[in-house]
């Protein structure tokens, strides 16, 4: 075997199974089009029916496989109840990427109880909920891969963000105490912290702070490499990490940021 094959073997996720919350759009899109190139089965899931359907449809049209199942992530019966179909439909699941989220830009005094509580509940509840009913099926499995959505906002602060930064060290600290309750299991869980990409989520992020996109953006750029990133800069991350490429890697926290916190 030579080692251009050897290579491309530990990048293959064929016959592999991934579960991508957050998959209709952003950084879940782009790695659910980027998972799906390397040959995974991809279950898109997503509360937006209408664009988790269609994206869907333009993965097989690009040769890859893969079902919307709408789900709450918030909702721990929801949470149940797609992992149990993600499962009878393919036979396993290999992969998850806990990916969705929400940010709300304001001050802890500024933050209302329901704000607090939304924040938390689908970037930090939102991945025991998905992990805690994926974890047995992956243990049926003989392992898989769990990869956690962080934030460079998970291992610094950041101006008025309070609940979404509560939520990503959350993140950061959940990923490293999985990763020692289930590597006897052969499950590896990493997390991946990007930091500002181009996305739904950043435009969200300007009109919540009343800012001009423009100017917003060109201050979101200024960091070593001069760009925001963009959803494949951080697909690639959680590809690694998916992949045989990382088989004696878990509890890490990668960021992908363009050296920002540098």
């Amino acid at each position: 075997m030579d080692i251009d094959t050897k290579a491309l073997e530990l990048i293959s996720l064929e016959g592999k199974v991934a579960m991508i919350t957050g998959g209709a759009s952003g950084i879940g899109l782009g790695t659910a089009r980027r998972l799906a190139e390397v040959g995974a089965t991809i279950a898109l899931i997503d509360i937006n029916k209408s664009e988790g359907k269609k994206e869907v449809k333009k993965i097989r049209k690009m040769g890859g496989d893969a079902e919307f199942f709408w789900c709450d992530v918030t909702s721990y019966s929801d949470c149940e109840e797609v992992a149990e179909n993600v499962y009878q439909e393919f036979g396993s699941i290999n992969i998850l990427f806990n990916n969705a989220g929400v940010i709300k830009r304001k001050n802890i005094v500024e933050l209302s109880e329901e704000e607090w509580d939304l924040v938390l509940d689908v970037n930090l509840k939102a991945i025991y909920l998905l992990s805690h009913h994926v974890i047995p099926y992956m243990i049926e499995n003989g392992g898989g891969s769990i990869i956690n959505a962080g934030s460079g906002w998970g291992l610094k602060g950041g101006p008025n963000a309070a609940a979404y930064c509560a939520a990503k060290g959350g993140t950061v600290n959940l990923t490293r105490a999985m990763a020692i309750d289930h590597g006897k299991h052969g499950i590896r869980v990493n997390c991946v912290c990007p930091g500002d990409t181009d996305t739904p989520l950043l435009y969200d992020e300007a009109a919540q702070l009343g800012e001009e996109e423009e100017k917003f953006l060109r201050e979101a750029a200024d960091r070593p490499i001069g760009r925001v990133g963009i959803p494949e800069d951080i697909a690639n991350a959680v590809l690694y990490f998916a992949s045989d490429m990382s088989s004696w890697v878990t509890g890490s926290i990668l960021v992908v940021d363009g050296g920002g916190l540098a």
